[in-house]
């Protein structure tokens, strides 16, 4: 009979066969896998390497075509807004050096900027609607009824358009009392601050919208609300563009949200506001609006192009 010593020196034993068969496989085995990743490590440090070359080669490139677009744009755009005035519109999270650069393009263009015009959150707070909307009522005095089922911000849009924009050039640059009174209550309620002398009734505008969309709850009413500021304009003047950096035409960017909107087929938007070549765009953008053209032009999805094509050419009246 088996007993169980007998079994239980035949379980060392085993273990024992075991473990050497794992120490002397050990070697073999940790030597070739060794290979093997010694391999992989310097591929991967060959091909780390050229990427590194390739996006130096590309940024490069990048580099060269933004000192292009830069040094060139005031030869590019002379002349194409000869005659005109533009206002600034600046709203919430908008980036400060991409409006005033804009704002010099446009002056190398011929434009006068009549002055700069920056929504404060305010406005767009959720418990400020009621507020917003009796102030507008109470400023259309004389002018215009609102349209039939015109909410809030479109009443808000068509008094503030009225006070910044004309589609009469001989009115261009003019103040007037009205118009200056609009501008004053909307200070002083805390929604807008000027600069410069916006009042002046430009023909065209230039909205720029943030880098980063309104991703939180009640963004996308924020953005309905600057699209029904942007539409007035448009209406009021002879042509407007949201202009804005790539991240405005994605997922609760303003861009993005203008584009899907009734508004997008009238008001021309532009998405890389932040590179040279776009701020070119943008005038470009501007003329084709005075030729009765609207278009969606840069990167993002459903866009024209890159730019208007063929692009307008320049004429003496701008």
């Amino acid at each position: 009979m088996i007993d169980f010593r007998y079994h239980l020196v035949s379980i060392v034993a085993i273990f024992l066969a075991l473990a050497l068969g794992i120490v002397l496989g050990s070697t073999t085995l940790s030597d070739s896998v060794s290979d093997t990743l010694r391999q992989q490590a310097n591929q991967a440090a060959k091909t780390a390497q050229e990427a590194r070359l390739e996006q130096r080669r590309l940024q490069g490139l990048l580099d060269g075509d933004e000192q292009f677009a830069r040094l060139l744009a005031p030869q590019i755009v002379q002349g194409r807004l000869a005659g005109q005035s533009v206002v600034l519109v600046e709203t919430p999270g908008a980036g400060n050096e991409a409006i005033e650069r804009v704002g010099e393009l446009a002056k190398d263009a011929g434009a006068t900027v009549t002055g700069r015009v920056t929504v404060q959150k305010k406005l767009l707070d959720d418990d400020q609607q009621s507020s917003v909307e009796q102030l507008a009522v109470g400023l259309r005095g004389e002018g215009p009824a609102f349209p039939s089922g015109a909410g809030p911000y479109d009443k808000a849009g068509a008094v503030l358009a009225g006070a910044l924009g004309t589609r009469d050039q001989a009115a261009s640059g003019r103040e007037d009392a009205s118009g200056g009174a609009v501008l004053n209550a909307f200070r002083q309620a805390g929604y807008i601050t000027t600069s410069g002398k916006p009042g002046q009734h430009a023909t065209l505008a230039i909205m720029v919208a943030p880098a980063g969309g309104y991703a939180y709850e009640g963004g996308d009413a924020d953005n309905k609300a600057l699209i029904s500021l942007a539409a007035a304009l448009d209406a009021a003047n002879r042509g407007t563009v949201v202009a804005g950096p790539a991240t405005s035409a994605q997922e609760s960017g303003l861009i993005a949200a203008l584009r899907d909107a009734d508004a997008g087929d009238e008001v021309s938007t532009v998405d890389m506001v932040d590179v040279p070549s776009g701020r070119v765009v943008t005038v470009l953008a501007l003329q084709n609006e005075l030729n009765g053209k609207s278009g969606r032009y840069g990167t993002g999805a459903g866009v024209n192009g890159y730019l208007p094509s063929p692009a307008p050419t320049v004429a003496r009246s701008g």
